[in-house]
């Protein structure tokens, strides 16, 4: 063992599945701290992994009993953006195919930005199908925030290249003659919902980083339209742009609009 380098067993560590593998032994036998560090690490990174794995057994309850329903295209459906004074609400519909294993996968909200992008890229190359629904600031004036989350739903299910047999839905019902299931914290109770919160999450963030750009001194790259103190006094300062929702308190109250 002394005669491989602590780079070399790290890079042969990345290789090992099980905890009784010889090679992992010898290294737990290795009296220097370098390598004990390496094997200290790849214990908790094989508990994290066993948890993922667990969670997205427990996390497909059901999408299995749909299937045991019969139906083979499970669609889940969440949304983002309900919150935020500025920027669209954004849904996503998801068809994930039965064999789909993504440990890990949970609610957009509990993910890193950087692990949101990984997962999306997964997702969205994996699905069956997938849709995005997206409803403008001046609509949800219109039509209230409520009614615009159900709009964008509709309108990500409406963009699915397959029609879905079930639908599981976070918190939600939708007016559509499919049979479906709401689920009070989908995203952090289905697979399905949990890869529509990361699309949606996703698709919502790169809006707002894109409206950034046009509007740098709201921060939306960073409060993604969210009513932070720095926002607020960017809108104080600056006023209100048509991409803010003027039916939502504190904008509603602005003396002005620009």
């Amino acid at each position: 063992m002394n005669k491989q380098t602590t780079e070399q067993i790290r890079q042969k560590l990345v290789q090992i599945e099980h905890t009784d593998d010889p090679f992992l032994l010898e290294c737990g036998k290795d009296e220097r701290k370098s390598v004990q560090k390496l094997v200290e690490k790849w214990m908790r990174e094989f508990e994290q992994k066993k948890k993922d794995k667990q969670m997205f057994e427990d996390m497909m309850t059901f999408e299995r009993q749909a299937r045991d329903k019969g139906y083979k295209y499970i669609c889940g459906i969440d949304e983002v953006g309900r919150g935020p004074l500025a920027g669209p609400v954004v849904a996503a519909a998801v068809i994930l195919p039965e064999d789909f294993f993504l440990p890990g996968l949970t609610d957009s909200k509990k993910l890193s930005a950087e692990k949101r992008e990984l997962f999306f890229e997964t997702i969205v190359s994996e699905s069956v199908a997938y849709g995005i629904g997206t409803i403008s600031p001046a609509q949800i004036d219109e039509m209230n925030i409520y009614q615009a989350t159900k709009a964008a739903m509709l309108k990500a299910v409406d963009e699915l290249a397959v029609r879905p047999e079930y639908m599981l839905i976070d918190a939600m019902e939708i007016a559509l003659p499919i049979p479906q299931e709401s689920l009070i914290k989908g995203d952090a109770r289905s697979v399905s919902i949990a890869a529509a919160s990361v699309v949606a999450k996703v698709t919502r963030d790169r809006i707002m980083k894109k409206l950034a750009q046009k509007f740098p001194q709201y921060g939306f790259d960073h409060n993604m339209g969210y009513g932070t103190k720095a926002h607020l006094e960017a809108l104080n300062q600056n006023g209100v742009t048509d991409y803010h929702r003027k039916s939502f308190s504190p904008v509603k109250e602005m003396a002005f609009c620009k």
